[in-house]
């Protein structure tokens, strides 16, 4: 095992971020876990972790969640884990440019500028590991995930132009890519598409009835499903590895993609992705 290391993680309230930051305190890392929520906040900090609160689609929040941070580390936070997201559902003729544009504000600006503001630290101290959790989504498109896709494609977008820019400092960038995993991520996405879209004035009311029971279904709702200890697993080779990987594929699904996108032509595999 390397040594033990400061690590910062967006979105801790419950599923990957809160598995992966239990892990790593057991292991011995120095844990800053960070929650949008107060209230989970103190839940954090009463099950001893080292908590602060972070909103990713807020600026000001996270500037005072990092001014937070290099208080508690006097500056020294050897890694970033941006996990904080979530997925707006919806065909994308449903989505707005406002609801469009908050699923952006999390999944992407939000994480890009407490990015920025870290990787100063990491030049100081002369390495850094910023390790961003992505998706399947973020490899391949799946029908009325529009918005959750085109996030999470930009992402990997600017996680690769960061990793040739940042080439040589010491600062080493992962993704993770992982497919379905426990959580509450369809929980949430679920109250999402009743706040955000409109069923029964769309063209697509009649599939959206069946995505409604999709994403009310407890337990896994796809096949291959594996449990967030899985991401957690990928996450630690990252941080802890001489040499971290670019890439971590999680679960078979995203093995399966990442290989039929690189072979298969694409009218097949847009055949295959419609079946989904």
């Amino acid at each position: 095992m390397s040594p033990l290391k400061t690590i910062l993680i967006t979105g801790c309230s419950t599923g990957i971020g809160y598995i992966t930051a239990v892990e790593l305190k057991k292991r011995g890392h120095n844990v800053i876990a960070t929650a949008r929520k107060p209230e989970d906040v103190s839940r954090l900090q009463k099950e001893g972790f080292i908590a602060i609160q972070l909103d990713l689609a807020d600026s000001s929040s996270i500037q005072q969640a990092v001014n937070a941070a290099v208080k508690l580390t006097d500056g020294k936070i050897d890694a970033l884990f941006n996990n904080g997201a979530f997925g707006q559902p919806g065909a994308v003729e449903d989505l707005t440019r406002d609801v469009l544009r908050f699923q952006f504000e999390t999944n992407l600006f939000g994480t890009h500028e407490l990015t920025n503001l870290i990787i100063p630290l990491m030049r100081k101290q002369g390495h850094g590991r910023i390790i961003y959790n992505s998706s399947i989504l973020g490899l391949v498109a799946m029908t009325y995930r529009g918005a959750y896709n085109a996030s999470k494609f930009a992402l990997e977008g600017l996680a690769d132009t960061l990793r040739l820019e940042l080439h040589g400092t010491s600062i080493h960038i992962s993704l993770i890519e992982p497919g379905p995993i426990l959580s509450d991520f369809r929980k949430n996405s679920f109250t999402l598409y009743k706040k955000n879209i409109d069923p029964t004035h769309s063209h697509h009311k009649e599939t959206y009835k069946a995505m409604e029971a999709r994403l009310q279904k407890e337990g896994a709702a796809a096949p291959f499903t594996l449990p967030a200890q899985a991401v957690t697993e990928k996450v630690i080779h990252a941080l802890e590895a001489r040499q971290p990987k670019m890439r971590y594929y999680v679960t078979f699904p995203t093995y399966l993609f990442a290989f039929l996108k690189r072979f298969l032509p694409m009218c097949w595999l847009d055949a295959l992705l419609r079946k989904i």
